[in-house]
């Protein structure tokens, strides 16, 4: 095999991949990354075997061929590279020979055919959408997926793809995010759960104006511009999260988004490293936030302007789960719904565009006795 390539466009291409390489690989041949020549381009693969991402580059191939390349020396080594032309040629052995003007680099590869193989993915349901409102879906619930591996069904999105609309929804049970997109859909409904490490990679490596979504059974395919992720879905059920959803709330709070995260996280700095607790006290167009470390013997108090006109209400929160439920509202204005303390608050944005909703939950903390 022989190639001649841009070291920009390969360091590229392979800083695209290497989020597909373990970092303690199982098996030897895992952590190196497959150049293959094919259609008058080099293709690069990795994979970890759950998760596989390929990018195609331009290269002037010379003779074609496939060899698997130790991943981190070679991306190391490029690194220090300015933008020149790097000349490779593979022998019989898998001896890889690289040289640019600067020098002469080699590297022992491994046989192409030990590669796991990845899967194609030629069939399936197809779902069409632009990288940005599949981004914007990855957003608005990454950061609720839960962690939990005694919850593996948790550990990923759960994409509900319609033919008219698609929701988008993770927890980790503390808080929930269910988010809607009337621009996203499918061929056909459908229903899977996406790993948050393939989501992230998705995010990372998409490179296009469009994504196209493959889906079967075991797998999904995202393709973005000249990038493939494939990753194995996760076979678990998800759980019922529309149960845990609040319908019957009465009380109402609309208030600026930012003075109210700004506050939560200056409040909750004296609030206990070990439960993070808040508590929200509700009354007439007046919101108090505070906060006691007991161990510290340190307390804060803010009281902010607000829309409320209901029943006064105290109730309690994690400052990390509502500061983060906050972050991820776009509108200057966000609403809660209450019903009681020991019942799930609902957060929404004031307003939503005609294509997309989303709908947080936060689950309430039982508020210590102290005034």
């Amino acid at each position: 095999m022989k190639f001649s390539v841009s070291s920009n466009e390969l360091n590229k291409g392979l800083s695209a991949v290497i989020g597909a390489v373990p970092s303690k690989a199982t098996l030897p041949i895992l952590e190196t990354i497959l150049f293959e020549s094919e259609d008058g381009k080099l293709k690069l693969s990795a994979t970890d075997l759950e998760i596989a991402i390929v990018e195609y580059i331009d290269a002037d191939i010379e003779e074609d061929g496939a060899v698997a390349i130790p991943a981190r020396r070679l991306l190391e080594t490029l690194r220090q590279l300015p933008n020149i032309p790097v000349f490779f040629s593979v022998d019989d052995r898998k001896n890889v020979n690289f040289r640019t003007d600067k020098g002469t680099y080699k590297l022992v590869g491994d046989d192409a055919d030990e590669f796991p193989e990845i899967p194609s993915l030629q069939e399936g349901v197809e779902i069409a959408t632009s990288r940005e409102a599949i981004n914007n879906a990855i957003d608005k619930t990454l950061f609720a997926v839960s962690s939990d591996d005694l919850r593996p069904a948790m550990m990923g999105v759960y994409f509900k793809i319609g033919t008219s609309e698609s929701k988008f929804v993770a927890t980790d049970g503390y808080r929930l995010v269910e988010y809607t997109n009337r621009k996203i859909t499918g061929s056909s409904d459908t229903e899977f759960i996406v790993p948050d490490k393939a989501l992230g990679l998705v995010q990372k490596t998409a490179n296009g104006e469009e994504c196209e979504i493959t889906v079967t059974n075991d797998h999904a395919r995202f393709k973005s511009g000249s990038t493939i992720v494939i990753t194995r879905l996760i076979n678990e059920q998800y759980p019922n999260y529309d149960s845990v959803i609040p319908r019957d709330n009465n009380k109402f709070l609309t208030i600026s988004k930012e003075q109210m995260l700004s506050t939560v996280r200056r409040v909750a700095i004296f609030s206990s490293s070990t439960t993070r607790q808040i508590r929200l006290q509700l009354e007439a167009d007046k919101l108090t936030i505070r906060a006691e470390d007991l161990d510290m013997s340190s307390e804060a108090k803010e009281t902010i302007d607000c829309d409320y006109n209901n029943d006064g209400l105290e109730i309690g929160f994690n400052a990390k789960y509502l500061g983060d439920v906050l972050s991820n509202i776009d509108d200057e204005q966000v609403s809660f719904e209450f019903s009681s303390p020991n019942r799930a608050g609902i957060v929404r944005p004031s307003e939503e565009s005609e294509h997309e909703e989303i709908l947080m939950v936060v689950m309430p903390v039982m508020l210590n006795n102290y005034s």
